[in-house]
């Protein structure tokens, strides 16, 4: 019962052969095994988007604002996207392979990006990825004032603009990157351009992309479950992927949670009964597109008292789902050493933060409060149920690149999962202590027909039809 409720019918009975004798399908459980399941080792599709390095003139347009010129390093490729700035010092492949980052184009204000190369896609012990937060690069474009195209790091296999190439992002250096924050600050995140080769026209200003106006969740988001076991424990996390860093699977599973990750669009409140607990990933855009994820939160609070960690956008769809509301921040934080107050012990911590969006505490109802304060701009940074094990952080305690002041939030997380999972012990002990071997082995070991950033006027020429392509190949 429980298998047919994360997998399409069609695929339960193909994968069982139901039409076959029921001690055949007796047989195929009992080959199956917990400890000793099939091996997380994720296809690597094929690189479809490659192009030659390009060092042709390069343009960087800010709509009806001020325009760059500089030097191409990346892809002969034409996007647009939302302009915003990080200020963080390194981790720039962490943070070019984090889907918040998807539909932006991502400015540095470090002044020397690339130094130390960009590392392979070698997985940990837990079939997760070591050095990335995704499988591909996830910003729509990249702009640098100098980029290093000698590099050297022991982990290194390729440049920095070798890698825009092969993954068909566009990257300009040359340009000057505090002029381009100055102005981004002044008045806000704003539409931009990358123009390769190309003269600027202003009569191409009606072209930008808003990427705000779609759901991007929808494009990093897993079109089908799939699971990610631990050896060390016997909990077992819901977690809902609205483009989930590799490294919170990684935190989860690290602290012997086994994890099934679902679409962000599941229904998670009908399955939430088999799980210990329930986990709402970051991910990139407007969190109002995501009206069914909202919706299913709802229910799942009103029906069950399973214990809820929300991070980034999950925080968010955690507020919108208890009443709240959010808004959209000037030119948002993104950076990796922006201070937090923890207002239930007074302690400060440093964190990670990559978002554009907030949390209205002055909306929030009464059975909630705040829990962590953005000490620089007073913006939201956590909230908090005043009776039940529910909590969201707005910063990512997990970090990749940036601090683990905060990475502490997990275990407590956990310590109410576990909580949970004695309780319902004794309250229902016919229940599965850990996840079913037949479901470890059939679902997939990685995110299944999340399409890979091509910048966001191709995104919206491909459209519904290149998400359904990518589902049916799955």
């Amino acid at each position: 019962m429980m298998l047919s409720r994360f997998v399409r019918p069609s695929l339960f009975a193909q994968t069982l052969n139901l039409k076959r004798p029921l001690a055949l399908a007796k047989q195929t459980r009992s080959l199956a095994t917990v400890d000793g399941n099939t091996p997380r080792v994720p296809p690597n599709p094929p690189r479809t988007r490659a192009t030659p390095v390009s060092h042709d003139r390069a343009t960087f347009t800010i709509r009806d604002g001020p325009v760059f010129n500089g030097k191409s390093f990346g892809a002969k490729s034409n996007i647009s996207g939302e302009a915003v700035f990080t200020t963080s010092l390194v981790g720039y492949p962490e943070s070019l392979t984090d889907p918040s980052y998807r539909g932006q184009i991502l400015v540095f204000t470090q002044p020397l990006i690339g130094n130390y190369g960009i590392p392979s896609d070698a997985r940990d012990e837990h079939g997760l990825l070591r050095y990335f937060e995704s499988p591909n690069l996830q910003a729509a474009g990249v702009v640098v004032a100098d980029v290093a195209e000698q590099y050297s790091h022991w982990t290194a296999v390729k440049s920095l603009g070798e890698w825009c190439a092969e993954e068909g992002v566009p990257a300009v250096s040359g340009v000057d990157t505090r002029a381009i924050v100055t102005y981004l600050r002044e008045q806000g995140s704003s539409l931009a351009r990358i123009t390769i080769g190309e003269e600027y026209d202003a009569d191409q200003d009606e072209a930008f992309v808003d990427p705000e106006q779609i759901n991007l969740v929808r494009k990093v988001s897993t079109k089908a479950p799939f699971h990610v076991p631990s050896a060390s424990g016997s909990s077992h996390v819901a977690v809902i992927d609205c483009g989930v860093k590799e490294n919170i699977l990684r935190s989860l599973v690290g602290r012997g949670a086994s994890v099934t990750c679902f679409p962000y669009d599941y229904p998670i409140h009908k399955v939430a009964h088999h799980f210990d607990g329930v986990f709402i990933s970051n991910g990139p855009g407007d969190p109002t597109h995501c009206q069914d994820t909202v919706y299913h939160l709802q229910r799942l609070m009103e029906t069950s008292q399973i214990p809820i960690m929300g991070i980034c956008l999950g925080h968010q769809l955690l507020a919108l789902a208890s009443g709240a509301r959010t808004i959209k921040l000037k030119y948002g934080n993104r950076a990796h050493n922006i201070p937090a107050l923890d207002l239930t012990t007074g302690r400060c911590h440093i964190t990670s933060q990559n978002h554009g969006y907030a949390v209205d505490t002055s909306t929030l109802p009464a059975d909630w409060k705040e829990y962590f304060v953005n000490l620089n701009d007073s913006s939201n940074e956590g909230i908090i149920h005043k009776s039940r094990p529910i909590f969201g952080t707005q910063f990512h305690p997990e970090a990749r690149g940036g601090p683990l002041d905060s990475s502490y939030l997990f275990d407590t997380y956990l310590e109410s999962v576990g909580r949970y999972k004695r309780n319902q012990a004794v309250l229902r002990p016919m229940r599965e202590e850990r996840p079913s071997p037949l479901l470890v082995d059939l679902l997939a070991k990685e995110r299944v027909g999340v399409v890979p950033t091509t910048g966001m006027e191709n995104l919206l020429r491909m459209g519904n039809a290149g998400e359904e392509a990518a589902a049916r190949a799955a």
